[in-house]
């Protein structure tokens, strides 16, 4: 254990200490008890949460939303609803150890678990971020063919390049901040318009928050807790966090105003997604199976021009993501290999682009059925989550590093529900796959 996790409170006042407050926080309390920062001061704190949202809804969230809505119309809506509910409580783990910790989580695993588990942490990162690329790749390509016309491999090279570009940037993580908020913006009024111009049957979908397993779902259903729990965003949360400088004092109004907004925005999209998709293309019974199909969720909206739209909105979900994704990965290995947190080091640099050039391999090689392609990534990320979950709950858990910002019996046992699905998902998903 390194020298940095030894240090212990060496001044108490009354009331304060191990498993009550600390003089630190104590003070913080006392000295911001007579302010309050302004609405600007305020929306200064967005950031981390609505990253790590705007990784969740990529390409793939919005392919198995669309999916879900067409072949089963509003009964998997609870999937997402459950899912976001988790994701805020491990998310505001993730903040809490970005607060906390004086180095990295991973750095901190290492301290506390030992180095081989925060290697196999950055491994694990990066395994699931392999899985996204491909997802954000293939909806990268097919978005901008849509778009501007010709083979979407071709569009898949070049938005590839482009996001390997931006990754130059010295201030990466400021830079890909701003980027993914406002396409998170954008995209929330795009769906939100659409949900009500479709005229869905509300009762109906108000019923999906009954869980119900159709027959021949449960590929749908992994694939949407991997990317609504999206456990390796939360993850990464904590550095976004960290890199941010959040102070304890922060925690109330980063809750408040970035971690679950952050959260719940992507949740709220994808469950509109499921609802339009029902009410326009669920009448067939069979889910979308093509990039043209998945499209027709906006004819109500914008008629003809419907289709662009989608491909617009497409396009910015796989492009944010993909950002962010190759990003994340690049970051958490090199952590976990001890050559640096920061996402501007050079092994980052380098692993980042080995993310993108995944994506772009599988796209080149399977090209023949791209969206059940996504479907199929974002499902075989839930085979890694548990390790990640489990690392954030025993590490939000912790006395000695968390004081009095550790888990309570409540968060412990949302998170246990939380790991607890994501593993009988897991099991799932291998019988699914080995045909048992």
């Amino acid at each position: 254990m390194s020298e940095r996790t030894k240090t212990r409170h060496t001044t108490t006042t009354p009331g304060t200490g191990y498993g009550r407050v600390s003089t630190e926080s104590m003070r913080a309390i006392v000295e911001s008890s007579g302010r309050r920062r302004s609405f600007w001061q305020q929306l200064a704190l967005i950031g981390p949460a609505f990253v790590a949202g705007a990784w969740q809804f990529g390409p793939g969230n919005l392919t198995t939303a669309v999916q879900a809505g067409s072949g089963y119309q509003y009964t998997l809506i609870w999937v997402v609803v459950v899912s976001t509910v988790l994701m805020i409580f491990l998310t505001d783990m993730s903040v809490r150890l970005g607060i906390k910790s004086p180095v990295s989580l991973i750095s901190s695993i290492k301290d506390h678990l030992g180095t081989p588990v925060g290697v196999l942490a950055g491994i694990g990162v990066f395994l699931i971020t392999l899985m996204f690329s491909v997802g954000n790749a293939v909806g990268a390509g097919l978005g901008l063919s849509m778009l501007l016309g010709g083979a979407p491999i071709m569009w898949t090279v070049i938005c590839t390049v482009a996001v390997a570009a931006l990754l130059l940037f010295r201030n990466v993580y400021r830079v890909i901040e701003k980027v993914l908020v406002v396409a998170v913006a954008a995209m929330s009024v795009a769906f939100i318009l659409s949900a009500f111009i479709a005229n869905p049957d509300w009762v109906s979908a108000a019923s999906g928050l009954i869980p119900t397993a159709p027959d021949g779902a449960w590929l749908l259903i992994v694939a949407l807790v991997g990317t609504n729990f999206s456990v390796n965003a939360a993850f990464y949360t904590s550095y976004g966090t960290k890199e941010r400088g959040r102070t304890e004092e922060q925690y109330r109004d980063v809750t408040i105003v970035d971690t679950i907004p952050g959260i719940v925005a992507p949740g709220i999209m994808t469950s509109l997604v499921i609802v339009v998709a029902a009410a326009v293309l669920g009448s067939t019974g069979e889910a979308a199976a093509t990039i043209v199909a998945l499209a027709g969720i906006f004819e109500p909206l914008a008629g003809p021009i419907g289709s662009t739209l989608f491909a617009l909105g497409f396009f910015g979900a796989a492009f944010s993501s993909m950002i962010a994704n190759a990003t994340a990965g690049g970051t958490m290995l090199s952590d976990g290999l001890g050559r640096g947190a920061s996402s501007g080091s050079k092994t980052a640099k380098i692993v980042s682009g080995s993310i993108l050039a995944f994506g772009v391999a599988v796209a080149l090689i399977f090209q023949q059925a791209p969206v059940q392609l996504i479907v199929i990534a974002q499902a075989l990320t839930v085979l890694v989550a548990p390790l990640l979950a489990v690392l954030i709950i025993v590490m939000a858990n912790r006395r000695s590093l968390m004081g009095e910002m550790r888990n309570r019996w409540w968060q412990n046992v949302l998170g246990v529900v939380g790991l607890v699905s994501v593993v009988a998902l897991s099991v799932r998903l291998v019988i699914s796959l080995t045909g048992g």
